[in-house]
């Protein structure tokens, strides 16, 4: 009985590591595309001071007399005028009227930072990036 070499098999293997290679770098691309961090600038009008805070997705963050939270970021997927957009709430911790919880809550534009107006005596700020 003369026995035949089975060349299907290497190929197999080949075409299923091809495959599981293409799968990770697939994978790894959609999760280098999660913003979990987000890049906020803030003026202090008093001292004229500027500080840079890096905040993570969801959770809350204290400044001075402000507590800030992201709830959501988002780069524009258009290359010819980028576009950052984030979702903030900020609480001033010194204003004790149970009626405004939030001193901003809402959206916020990097190109466009008067769009939606962050109206504090003390603090100003604006959104530089999501990553």
């Amino acid at each position: 009985m003369h026995l035949k070499k089975n060349t299907k098999l290497g190929k197999i293997k080949i075409q299923k590591i091809f495959y599981l290679i293409f799968f990770l770098l697939f994978n790894l691309k959609s999760f280098a595309n999660d913003l979990n961090f987000v890049e906020i600038k803030i003026l202090d009008k008093i001292s004229s001071k500027t500080s840079q805070l890096n905040l993570k997705i969801q959770e809350d963050k204290n400044f001075e007399n402000l507590i800030i939270k992201v709830l959501k970021c988002k780069n524009s997927e258009f290359d010819d005028s980028p576009e950052v957009t984030a979702y903030l709430q900020v609480q001033d911790i010194t204003i004790k009227n149970n009626d405004q919880v939030f001193v901003f809550n809402g959206w916020t534009f990097s190109s466009s930072p008067s769009i939606s107006l962050f109206d504090h005596p003390v603090y100003d700020i604006w959104l530089t990036k999501c990553y």
